[in-house]
């Protein structure tokens, strides 16, 4: 039998300075909204972000906080930070990875190989899943909301990654 989710992934965004990938969620058993900082090692901008992605979903220290959040939506926020290292601002990168995300109606894809043809199946899943899915959806995960810590606010992007601090 599947468990029931006991946290609730409300949003997700990347903070560059340090690496961390940020998650707010609520947890069911407390009813209490929470955050956690999953740190991101070993990421440069020769990475590959689907693997990061799908290391850090299968990761068993956030595996259950990450439960509601795609694999698609991390393998945006890795780009994101991918772009970041590699010099990109972040509106070039939200740009680019907006063109790969594109179904392009005209493509064949009968030509393209396994990846490339997932790739679009999981974009294609995606956008059948954002539609799908209402606003009020109790598990709805809005779109990446992407964090700039600026110098004066580093400090608040710091937490301690096991202590669940309440916001």
């Amino acid at each position: 039998a599947r468990t029931v989710m006991t946290y609730i992934a409300k949003k997700c965004g990347i903070c560059f300075q340090p690496p961390s990938i940020i998650l707010i969620y609520k947890d069911k058993s407390k009813d209490k909204t929470r955050q956690r900082i999953m740190p991101v090692r070993n990421f440069s901008k020769f990475s590959d972000c689907s693997m990061a992605a799908e290391q850090l979903k299968n990761n068993s220290r956030h595996k259950a906080y990450l439960e509601g959040v795609s694999l698609h939506q991390l393998q945006k926020l890795y780009s994101l930070l991918k772009g970041h290292l590699g010099g990109e601002s972040l509106a070039e990168s939200l740009e680019k990875f907006h063109q790969e995300e594109t179904i392009d109606p005209e493509e064949d894809m009968n030509k393209l190989d396994d990846k490339e043809l997932d790739k679009r199946k999981s974009i294609m899943d995606e956008l059948f899943e954002k539609n799908r899915k209402k606003k009020d959806d109790p598990d709805f995960v809005y779109d990446i909301e992407v964090e700039f810590p600026q110098d004066e606010q580093l400090e608040s992007c710091g937490w301690d990654v096991e202590s669940g601090e309440e916001i």
